[in-house]
């Protein structure tokens, strides 16, 4: 929850404000992103780097929406959507938005079992079914703050792309103009990797997560939502979306000054990925890469997880929250539990990593759109939000990210 009982942060107005929505942002450069961002340098070069200063407003506008969703009503997303919209669509949607959580998840598990397998030899299903296991014994016993307070020091990982960019030589003027300048991408292949990196930012399962972590949160502690309760909500929104995107920002840069520098036009496999951070770590790049992308899954595998048991709960009327004991909440523990073992086995059909954890980008970036637009129906609907509807400029914000995502998606056709 948003209170820390440590005495060392009662004092510290971030961790007061550490909330669903920076914990939000910490789990959006998942390995999905991190791979999506790398593959996005490489082919983009310096390009690309627009599309994280675009991303920041967008993904905000959008995650505040669901928050807000969630904190005044105290309901998740797709309950507030089965309440207001016909059961086919619902379903449909809910079906959807599982599919692609277990892909999401069984790429990120994935991810985690190749890079271990590497570092230790030791066969990668071992590496996933231990990562799986480890996931599912904390989600039962702990809720996902105290999991995040735990396991959040391994993204730290993640500085090492940041300090990499102030190892390198660039042009520093240059880049900072070319992430002010839009440049679009002349080939299918580059529009598909913008499509991606939207799908990644502006993710299905964190409208999800937020919202049943918001409606959770206020049930929990009783929530009167205020002016300063919203005031708050704006500001962990907006930390996590800035925190992930800054992020985003150096990665773009270090993988830019790769292609530019070693000639590399596509990343294929793990080994080259690595790469970016050799000039600050050498031998030493791919253990630093490989802990950023086990630090980064076991934060994004459980909110995955637990997103698909929102779903579940919030569609069949049973009682959901993490942290809860498994006997009240079967139902929800139960989804989650098959969630994993699905991700599991969709590891075993042989795909390769990299490929797959970018189809997951682009699969998020189809389904969003459709849900964007219902989120801002519901987040102005006053018969469920009353006085706290959506302020205008986050409407704006949503619409654009919605006609923005349905261009990215429709220009590729024109190649074909």
């Amino acid at each position: 929850m948003r209170v820390i009982t440590n005495p060392m942060f009662k004092n510290s107005k971030l961790f007061k404000l550490l909330g669903p929505g920076l914990i939000t942002g910490a789990s959006d450069d998942d390995p999905s992103g991190i791979i999506t961002y790398l593959q996005a340098g490489v082919i983009l070069g310096f390009k690309s780097l627009w599309s994280a200063l675009l991303t920041i407003p967008l993904m905000y506008a959008v995650q505040e929406m669901c928050g807000r969703l969630g904190m005044v009503t105290g309901q998740g997303l797709l309950r507030l959507l089965k309440n207001n919209y016909p059961k086919l669509l619902v379903y449909t949607i809910a079906f959807a938005a599982c599919s692609a959580m277990i892909i999401n998840l069984g790429a990120d598990l994935l991810a985690i079992g190749v890079v271990m397998e590497k570092l230790t030899n030791i066969n990668r299903l071992l590496w996933l079914i231990v990562a799986a296991g480890l996931i599912l014994f904390l989600l039962f016993k702990f809720s996902y703050h105290k999991i995040a307070h735990i396991l959040k020091w391994l993204t730290l990982s993640l500085f090492a792309y940041v300090a990499t960019v102030f190892a390198i030589k660039i042009n520093w003027w240059q880049t900072i103009g070319q992430t002010f300048t839009p440049a679009l991408p002349d080939t299918a292949m580059g529009w598909l990797i913008i499509s991606a990196i939207l799908g990644t930012t502006i993710s299905p399962y964190l409208f999800f997560w937020q919202a049943g972590e918001e409606a959770e949160e206020k049930k929990f502690k009783h929530i009167t939502v205020t002016k300063h309760e919203l005031k708050n909500l704006h500001e962990d929104t907006f930390l996590g979306m800035l925190f992930s995107n800054v992020v985003m920002w150096f990665i773009l840069v270090g993988a830019a000054h790769l292609a530019q520098n070693e000639g590399l036009t596509l990343i294929t496999n793990f080994d080259q990925a690595a790469l970016v951070l050799e000039p600050l770590l050498g031998s030493a790049a791919y253990l630093m890469f490989a802990l950023g992308i086990i630090g980064t899954g076991l934060l994004a595998i459980p909110v995955l997880a637990g997103a698909t048991g929102y779903i579940a709960a919030e569609l069949f009327n049973w009682p959901e929250g993490l942290g809860k004991p498994y006997r009240r909440t079967r139902g929800f523990h139960f989804t989650i539990i098959i969630a994993t073992i699905l991700g599991i086995l969709l590891t075993l059909l042989g795909f390769d990593p990299v490929d797959l954890l970018i189809k997951t980008a682009i699969i998020y970036a189809i389904l969003t759109p459709i849900l964007i637009f219902l989120i801002i129906r519901l987040s102005n609907n006053k018969k469920i939000m009353g006085d706290k509807t959506t302020q205008p400029i986050i409407n704006i914000l949503g619409y654009l990210a919605l006609f923005i995502i349905l261009g990215v998606l429709l220009v590729p056709l024109i190649f074909y």
